[in-house]
Order: C-alpha cells, then sequence, then structure tokens
C-alpha cells in the first residue's frame, strides 16, 4: 500500500503528538497530496507492528496476528519455538486429538508406518510404460561337467568318501553338480578306483552305488557304467590284474541289491570276444549259482572293513595270525596279514597279546620269535611307537591278574622287557615303567614265619 510506505519512512519519535500539515508520498515517481484521516489510520498500525516486533523476541511464535480493524488477535495454536516446530509432528490445524499426522508415518525421512512390510510390486501388463524384454528372471546357472572337469571334480569327493563311509552326503555333493551327460560314468569311475584300493573301500563302492540309484543315478545309468567297464577291462588289467574277478563280483553285488536287472548277463551269452569280460561274466555266473543253491550272502562278499568289524572277531583274528606265525615264522606273511586287517588303531591289542603269548608259553623260542615280528612291524612302521606303548602298558596294568595263572609272570616279562630294549624295540622310559614282584619280607626274627599283609 502506498500509504504504509509513507509511513515506513517517517522519522522515529513519539507518535502521541499531533500531526498536522500535508505529507507528500512518491509513488511510481509522482508525488501525491494524501489525506489527513488515512494517514492518522497508517500512524495507529505502525504503532501496533513495531509493538509485534519488539514483543517478537521475547514471545516467538505466539501466532499473534493484525485484524483489519487493528486489533491484534491472538491464534488458537498453543505458542512453541521454532525448533519445536520441526520437531513437533502433530497437526498444526488445531484440529484432531493430538494424534502424529497419517499415524506416524508422514513426514521426510519416513518410510511408512509402524510395522509396515512392503510386498513387491506387482508388473501391470496394461501399464503404457510395460515393456516384456525389461521383465528379465535372473537364475544361477551351474554349467554342465565335460570329461576332464568331471574327473577332477567327482575324484576326491569318493576318494574322502573312502575315509568317513558316508554315502548321504556323496548324494548331496552329486546332486550339487550339473552332471549332465557325464551321469553315466559316476559308477565306472567309483568302480575304477575301488579296484585299485582295499576290500574294505570296495566293500563301500558297493553301499554306495545301492545308495545313489533312485536319488542321483538311474538302473540306465548303472547298466551302462557296467557295460562300459566290460569293455575297458583289457585297460585295467594293467594296472589291477584280478580286475575281471573284482569286477565279477561287483556286477553280482548290483545284482544281488536289484540295482542291476537279472537279464543283464543273458545279453552277452555267445557275444564275448574279450577272454577278460568273459572271465568277469563266468564269475557272475557262479556267485549267483550259489547264492541260489547254498544261500550265499552278498552283503559279505568283500568283507567287512577292519573299523566295521566287533572288537571279538578281531581279537580271534589277531590270536589266529600270531598261533599261524608261530607255526611258520614267516614275517613277511605276518605283516601282510596285520595290513589287511586294516584296524591300525587296534594294534595295541595285537602287542599285547603277543606278549601275554610270551609269558603263558614259557619258552625261550616264542620269546625270540615275537621279539623278532614286533622288531619287524616297528621298522617297517606298521605299528606306530604310540601302539606299541599302549599294548606294553595294558599288560603292566594286569600283572596282578596274569600272576595267578602264571606264577613266574613277573620274571619272565622283566626278561623279555629287557631284551626288548636291548633290541630298540621300546625305550628306557617304558623299560621303567615294568612293574617287578618285591621279595617276601618276614615281620620279625620270631613272628613263626608269618609274613607281612602287603606281600608285594
Amino acid at each position: 500500500c502506498e500509504i504504509q510506505t509513507a509511513i515506513d519512512s517517517f522519522p522515529s519519535g513519539d507518535e502521541d503528538n499531533t500531526f498536522t500539515g500535508n505529507v507528500n508520498n512518491e509513488i511510481n515517481g509522482k508525488w501525491i497530496l494524501a489525506p489527513t484521516g488515512s494517514i492518522h489510520e497508517a500512524r495507529l498500525k505502525a504503532k501496533v507492528k513495531r509493538r509485534l516486533r519488539k514483543n517478537s523476541s521475547r514471545d516467538s511464535g505466539r501466532g499473534d496476528s493484525l485484524s483489519d480493524n487493528g486489533d491484534v488477535v491472538h491464534s488458537v495454536v498453543p505458542p512453541t519455538s521454532p525448533k519445536g516446530k520441526l520437531l513437533n509432528r502433530r497437526s498444526r490445524m488445531g484440529k484432531g486429538r493430538g494424534l502424529p499426522k497419517k499415524g506416524g508415518a508422514g513426514g521426510k525421512g519416513v518410510w511408512g508406518s509402524p510395522g509396515e512390510v512392503y510386498d513387491e510390486d506387482e508388473v501391470d501388463v496394461k501399464d503404457p510404460n510395460y515393456d516384456a524384454e525389461q521383465n528379465c528372471v535372473y537364475e544361477t546357472v551351474v554349467l554342465p561337467l565335460d570329461g576332464e572337469t568331471f574327473e577332477k571334480t567327482v575324484t576326491p569327493i569318493v576318494q574322502e568318501y573312502f575315509e568317513h563311509g558316508d554315502a548321504n552326503e556323496v548324494a548331496e555333493l552329486l546332486a550339487e553338480l550339473n552332471l549332465g551327460s557325464m551321469r553315466g560314468d559316476v559308477p565306472m569311475l567309483a568302480v575304477s578306483l575301488a579296484l585299485e584300493a582295499k576290500a574294505s573301500h570296495r566293500e563301500l563302492t558297493s553301499r554306495l552305488l545301492s545308495e545313489l540309484c533312485g536319488r542321483v543315478l538311474t538302473a540306465a545309468d548303472v547298466e551302462a557304467s557296467f557295460h562300459k567297464l566290460l569293455k575297458e577291462l583289457p585297460d585295467l588289467v594293467l594296472d589291477t590284474p584280478g580286475a575281471p574277478q573284482m569286477l565279477g563280483q561287483f556286477i553280482a553285488r548290483a545284482v544281488a541289491d536289484n540295482i542291476l536287472p537279472k537279464s543283464f548277463i543273458d545279453g552277452y551269452k555267445g557275444r564275448v570276444d574279450s577272454e577278460y569280460a568273459r572271465a568277469a561274466l563266468d564269475r557272475v555266473a557262479v556267485l549267483l549259482r550259489m547264492s541260489r543253491w547254498t544261500g550265499l550272502r552278498f552283503d559279505s562278499l568283500w568283507g567287512s572293513g577292519g573299523g566295521q568289524r566287533p572288537v571279538n572277531q578281531l581279537i580271534k583274528e589277531v590270536n589266529l595270525l600270531l598261533k599261524e606265525f608261530l607255526l611258520s615264522g614267516d614275517t613277511v606273511e605276518a605283516e601282510r596279514c596285520l595290513r589287511e586287517l586294516e584296524v591300525p588303531h587296534f594294534h595295541h591289542e595285537f602287542v599285547y597279546e603277543a606278549v601275554i603269548m610270551v609269558l603263558e608259553s614259557k619258552g625261550d623260542r616264542t620269546l625270540q620269535m615275537i621279539l623278532q615280528l614286533l622288531k619287524s612291524l616297528c621298522a617297517s612302521t606298521v605299528i606306530t611307537v604310540d601302539q606299541l606303548r599302549r599294548g606294553f602298558e595294558r599288560v603292566y596294568l594286569d600283572m596282578a591278574d596274569l600272576s595267578i595263572d602264571v606264577p613266574c609272570a613277573y620274571s619272565l616279562l622283566e626278561q623279555f622287557v629287557e631284551q626288548s630294549f636291548n633290541a630298540g624295540v621300546i625305550d628306557k622310559k617304558l623299560r621303567d615303567l615294568c612293574p617287578c614282584r618285591g621279595r617276601k619280607r618276614f615281620i620279625s626274627e620270631g613272628d613263626g614265619g608269618r609274613l607281612k599283609l602287603s606281600s608285594y
């Protein structure tokens, strides 16, 4: 307004003095003469505005306003500071129950009301901006294994299985691979590795094929693998001379486990050119005939591994091995038989039974033969130092019971331990642990021959 512009240009002073005369205001470059009444009203309004400015520093944010008549109108909104206005999320309209705006979901930096879960936006096909080529679905694709990668990947899995014997773990690892066309080569690779391994590993391989069939492999995959193995027998014989007989046992075990059809052999009648394949199929026919006539159990065809045998059975086999050695005196054969037991954790029982046999024999021949056998086995590291020590310590602990059946057991044990130390079989610490029977002591000279209670 032109009048307010004129009032703002007045000098500060006492507004209550009477104002006379004409006041010239310049509006748009021209001087005009304002009436006396309007200037008086402008003075009153300017006075009220200066009063409000002075109070604004002390009472900021009260929301006072000026009406058209010049009266001060107080707002209904309660006085708040500028900082409080920023932090206060209640409605500033003076309405409602004082609850947060939009249920607490409004304001800058707020993603929604508490507890709200956003679902995936569904693509609207009718949307004008919809593009079918831009809506891609990304999935993890595992490339199929080729021949070289297959062998490098599956061979460690089978070799680790020979150590832990968990067929479920092998099935899970193979299920994660994209075998593709190489799926039928899994039984072939497992059997090829088992031919060069131990009997217990061949037993584990037969169990593995039975577990994988139906989960990872199909019956057609197993049948195709054995067809390939029969064709490659001339190459397998170069590394494993007994491959035809072993492969025949694998086929017979697969037929017994119902992963190969019984008509598998019938397809080769009159069409076998290789002598090795003929030997393998003859072995299968013999085993199946024995199973039908004599009730041969195929679950024990390979024998059970050392760690899976009962302890009583292992003790009987160890005793039989020692008795055969005392009759033959063949150290090499005894070492081979001990290796075939596949119980390196149980060799302390072999040492224990050997020392007990020395104490019960009461002869120098048995002592010398057992000493020679232990020396040979320790030199070839078939029996470790730890197993040897455990075997001798078990004998030391059982001497009180052994001396009941063998009265001279202490003297025989001292003699054997001393000769073992001289031969380098045991060390000085193990020799010093050997128990000795204390001499009998009388209570006194006139005790009538009575002995002390603790006579040992």
